[in-house]
């Protein structure tokens, strides 16, 4: 994963105005994060015990750090549990069990199956071959539209952020193609402008569908997971592909439709699709190794779930397989097969090694265990209950449907000022505390959470494919925050109606 992030990192830039918001903001969280600390240290609340009134003083910090980006996330996320272990809110035992939590192992596995697909071209295969289709022919909205699906059905498996910056390159190659002599051209402005977004914005949809697409979803499961509500990954299929595939469509027939529609591709274009494909030389040995560990992951997460579903969920069979094939297992029988399927030659070479493994992004998951040790020590002092009787007291009617439509809106807004992996770290664990103190199901307004906290489509800084796709000079900042906020409200309205929906399905 790291190449990703080196390939994102080398197109991402920023105004001078938009570096220096975020040095400010930076610089404002280092102040602002320890000051509220000490303020909430010594500020008098009767109403909570002496570790829950600690740790409220240490995840105000985290919050203020989170947004502000004063620290680097996965170094805040440390920084939590460090303090709790110092304030002597919980032993040092307790407050780092989380980062062993089943749900790291699945990040894990996941992260080396997609460097796998990396290593040996993989998604580029799968991205070209579908470009390269003769369904395409000469028509630029059909090339646009296929462009979206394919961002979209990567980033179900790995990160917005390494879909974004692995198509980005392919994009500016077709509109360099295709923009010869039209550099003025308002249509082909309006097409090169859709093309960059959909980059960018069918990443960030496509990563909802399944519980490895995004971080958010596995913060998502996790909490939802330590509230009793084990959700399989055939079970939150059932509800993100969905809520993706309506978000993708109203994509498509919003912004596409009206401004890609009339583009015709010239025969350089189709040319240089099928150059780079035909660079990429026949299906290799690696490559056929890695789709069989990933049809084996694949096969192994949908399974139990489809199983249920066709058997019941008391059958010996269901049973057996749920037992033995939770989604971290499955996970990690993929990214072991990876290293136990042979190349050939000699010395003996296998599809990955570990120096190629170890490129994975590691202070995500340092970040989403210090989310789940925080989650845990909240609840373990009573935080969390108080927390969620205090919100639930002063919205005592609110029930699911508005709980929902609030956490929803919340996640939504934190996705355009902070990270989503961090906004997700703080919306849903708060939503599912105060929908269980309120007496109601988790389920929905978890969701509307952890979903509402994967949009962030309005700023080049909301997030890395938004500044990626920027970078490209083909986006008005005007245009991306006109377009971004009317698919946010579009999403918020679309993830709300999904979840209370579908909801059911997963209780």
């Amino acid at each position: 994963m790291r190449r990703y992030h080196e390939a994102a990192q080398a197109v991402e830039t920023y105004s001078p105005a938009e570096h220096r918001f975020n040095q400010r903001r930076r610089a404002f969280g280092l102040i602002a994060g320890p000051a509220l600390f000490v303020i909430l240290l010594i500020m008098p609340m009767p109403a909570l015990g002496a570790p829950a009134h600690r740790l409220a003083a240490i995840l105000a910090l985290m919050i203020v750090l989170w947004m502000t980006e004063g620290l680097p996330l996965a170094v805040t996320a440390l920084v939590g549990p460090t303090l709790a272990v110092l304030l002597g809110v919980a032993p040092m035992r307790a407050a780092f069990a989380p980062f062993a939590d089943p749900i790291i192992f699945l990040f894990i596995g996941s992260f080396i199956l997609a460097e796998a697909m990396f290593v040996h071209r993989l998604d580029r295969r799968l991205a070209f071959t579908a470009l390269g289709s003769k369904w395409i022919g000469e028509s630029g909205f059909r090339l646009i539209v296929t462009y979206a699906a394919v961002a979209a059905g990567l980033s179900m498996w790995i990160s917005n952020t390494a879909t974004t910056a692995m198509l980005f390159p392919l994009g500016m190659a077709v509109l360099a193609e295709l923009g010869g002599g039209r550099g003025r051209d308002r249509e082909f402005q309006q097409f090169a402008m859709c093309l960059m977004l959909v980059t960018s914005f069918a990443a960030s949809i496509g990563g909802m569908a399944t519980p490895v697409g995004t971080p958010p979803n596995l913060i998502g499961l996790g909490f939802l997971a330590r509230a009793g509500v084990d959700i399989s990954f055939a079970g939150w299929m059932a509800v993100g592909v969905p809520l993706a595939a309506v978000m993708l469509a109203f994509v498509v027939l919003w912004m596409l439709v009206p401004h890609a529609r009339h583009i015709r591709l010239g025969p350089d274009t189709r040319r240089a699709v099928r150059e780079e494909l035909h660079a990429l030389g026949p299906p290799s040995l690696g490559e056929r190794n890695v789709l069989i560990a990933f049809g084996v992951t694949v096969a192994l997460w949908v399974g139990p779930g489809a199983t249920q579903a066709l058997v019941g969920q008391s059958h010996p069979v269901s049973q057996t397989l749920s037992a033995m094939f939770p989604e971290a297992i499955a996970a990690l029988v993929g990214a072991l097969l990876l290293f136990m399927l042979p190349l050939g030659g000699r010395p003996r070479r296998f599809t990955l090694t570990w120096e190629e493994a170890a490129h994975i992004d590691w202070g995500i998951i340092l970040l989403f265990g210090g989310g789940l040790a925080m989650g845990q020590l909240a609840d373990s002092t009573g935080l969390s209950a108080a927390l969620g009787q205090w919100v639930s007291a002063r919205f005592p009617d609110a029930g699911t449907v508005g709980l929902t439509m609030v956490f929803t809106a919340i996640g939504v807004l934190m996705s355009e000022t902070a990270s989503n992996t961090a906004a997700a770290n703080v919306v849903v664990p708060t939503a599912i505390a105060v929908a269980t103190a309120a007496g109601v199901s988790p389920v929905e307004p978890g969701l509307g959470a952890t979903f509402g906290s994967s949009m962030g489509f309005v700023m080049p800084i909301s997030t890395p494919p938004n500044a990626i796709v920027y970078s490209s000079g083909y986006v008005p900042i005007g245009q991306m925050m006109r377009f971004g906020l009317v698919l946010d409200l579009a999403g918020y309205v679309i993830i709300v109606t999904g979840v209370l929906g579908l909801g059911w399905l997963l209780r």
